[in-house]
């Protein structure tokens, strides 16, 4: 026996005042008899403290208790029958009901290290005391309303950066101290979730051949833990821009698709926020960096040069 849950959009992409419409998939070898069938919409921001981020007492809470969004049943069909075989049964419900006041703010769907917010559909088929339920359990993905949604266009934010020996908080490489290095160019701070991160760099001069430039893309994680405020921050993805010594003078364009779930529009809430952040990573050919290839940007060695810009990411319609 099987049972699954089909939503009618493939890519199970929703916002909170439509219907979401689907239906109960189940395969029987032989009919059963069931004590009614309901579907159960879930909705919570989960939060996660990890014991480097904050204190030894306050790290034993670990996970901290979620914030529902929203918890509804629906009931789909009464006491019954299903058939042997392959039965298709249909299913509608709105996450956001007219004139009802939601428990929370509908966030999007966002999976992160420390915070994830998800929405999940739930089937049980209760068959009675002697036989174990049917469930199956769906995750759709909730994006902001269009009426909340500043129009288009939107015009990105630029900010111009540039990197010297001086403007570096640790130490470099001797010759790079000497001879000098100096990278400048733009990036967005601004950016539509629908829209890619674009900017340019330009290495206008260097005493030590670069090896590879890259650009890493970062959530900064905030949870309220008591009276502290824990942060983390970890890294979603490196975008490769130049792989060997570049041409001086030369401009590189910055061009950077956004994971979906894996990014959502900046929150600011009070229990928590999501933030992002956009690192520039140059790094350097040395002797030092064949035998230390792996790198953390947390804790930049002698051969990197980094440079980090805050970036606000927003939905628009």
């Amino acid at each position: 026996m099987s049972i699954e849950i089909k939503l009618s959009r493939s890519n199970r992409i929703y916002r909170p005042n439509e219907l979401v419409e689907g239906k109960i998939v189940t395969k029987l070898s032989s009919s059963i008899s069931h004590q009614g069938i309901r579907l159960n919409v879930n909705a919570s921001v989960n939060l996660q403290v990890r014991g480097g981020s904050v204190g030894v007492i306050e790290s034993l809470y670990g996970v901290i208790k979620p914030i529902t969004i929203l918890n509804k049943t629906v009931e789909v069909l009464k006491s019954g029958r299903i058939s042997s075989g392959t039965t298709e049964i249909p299913f509608s419900f709105t996450l956001k009901d007219q004139g009802e006041e939601p428990l929370e703010r509908f966030y999007e769907t966002y999976h992160g290290g420390d915070i994830s917010i998800q929405y999940l559909a739930s089937v049980n088929i209760s068959r009675g005391y002697l036989h174990k339920p049917l469930s199956a359990t769906l995750e759709f993905i909730i994006q902001s309303e269009k009426e909340n949604l500043p129009e288009k266009p939107l015009s990105p934010e630029m900010v111009i950066f540039y990197m010297t020996q001086d403007t570096q908080r640790h130490s470099l490489l001797p010759e790079l101290k000497s001879g000098g290095f100096r990278v400048s160019g733009k990036v967005c701070t601004l950016c539509s979730l629908s829209d890619p991160i674009e900017g340019e760099l330009t290495v206008e001069s260097s005493a030590v051949p670069v090896q590879s430039i890259d650009i890493h893309l970062l959530r900064v994680e905030s949870i309220l833990v008591g009276e502290k405020i824990a942060t983390e921050t970890s890294l979603i993805q490196t975008t490769q821009i130049a792989d060997g010594d570049v041409c001086r003078g030369m401009t590189l364009p910055i061009y950077i698709i956004l994971p979906r779930l894996l990014t959502c529009p900046s929150i600011f809430a009070g229990p928590f926020s999501i933030e992002f952040k956009v690192t520039i990573v140059i790094t350097f050919q040395s002797e030092q960096s064949k035998l230390h290839q792996k790198s953390n940007f947390k804790t930049p060695k002698s051969w990197h040069a980094m440079e980090s810009v805050p970036l606000e990411l927003i939905r628009t319609k």
